[in-house]
């Protein structure tokens, strides 16, 4: 389904955030005291630094019997280290480390602002591999912003991602809800987890969006113990499959009004 395509860059990308997440079998120096080795390696290029608890949520024991029972865990210390833009952001915990991005540069830009920061966290900490390997891509088309508000959603999202939309007898507005979930395999032991389906944005510290977009979020990832000197391979990997799923949920009605640029 997925077939090679040609990278592309659009002058008017749909593309909110990508977010690269390597987890790693639990590290307790990293939450038994601040990371001020590592603050020091990369306070260049993050200079703003804040922490804050989070609690997970409780783990369900004695599935399968007849009293499972919900066992609370530990508070977990999220460090965050913030380019002075505040467009870039790691986070580190005793499970993760992980880069954010809110204005994608492209994948070579992505890379080398991950390198440093990640070859100090391993000459830091030495983890023993690196559990899962995962690269996320939130994408928001909205039809306002590309002169498109009169357009339905099915002449400019292909089918495979619309589900019932798809079909020209049915009215969008009768719709409540239409989304697909979708969790499958991909080549190289990768897997792709997708949400694609209309929705409003709600994101932290801002208000919820008026405008109905379309939600394309693409969680590609290597599960398994990948050694620490093959995690650039991994992300690289991950990153060649995010190309061709996104083309796959474009009409060409979607990819010229996105401006694609040679």
């Amino acid at each position: 389904m997925f077939e090679p395509v040609e990278r592309t860059h659009y002058g008017k990308s749909p593309l909110l955030e990508v977010i690269c997440q390597l987890r790693f079998p639990t590290i307790l120096a990293i939450s038994a005291k601040e990371p001020a080795d590592f603050q020091e390696a990369v306070r260049g290029a993050f200079p703003r630094y804040e922490a804050r608890q989070e609690q997970p949520a409780p783990r369900v024991a004695g599935i399968g019997t007849a009293s499972p029972t919900l066992q609370p865990q530990q508070p977990i210390v999220n460090y965050n280290f913030v380019s002075a833009d505040g467009l870039w952001r790691l986070n580190l915990t005793n499970r993760f480390i992980a880069l954010t991005c809110q204005q994608y540069p492209g994948w070579e830009a992505f890379a080398r602002k991950l390198d440093q920061p990640l070859a100090s966290f391993i000459r830091i900490y030495q983890p023993a591999y690196f559990e899962r390997v995962g690269l996320r891509y939130l994408n928001a088309v909205s039809r306002t912003a590309l002169g498109l508000e009169d357009v339905p959603w099915r002449e400019l999202i292909a089918p495979p991602f619309l589900g019932i939309l798809s079909a020209e007898d049915v009215r969008p507005e009768t719709v409540a809800r239409c989304t697909q979930d979708v969790d499958m395999g991909l080549d190289g032991g990768c897997r792709l987890r997708l949400h694609s389906g209309p929705g409003r944005l709600r994101r932290p510290g801002r208000p919820e969006d008026s405008e109905v977009k379309w939600i394309l979020d693409m969680d590609l990832s290597l599960p398994g113990n990948v050694p620490v000197n093959q995690s650039a391979p991994a992300l690289q990997m991950l990153h060649m499959h995010s190309t061709p799923i996104f083309r796959a949920a474009m009409t060409d009605t979607l990819r010229d009004a996105l401006e694609p640029e040679a």
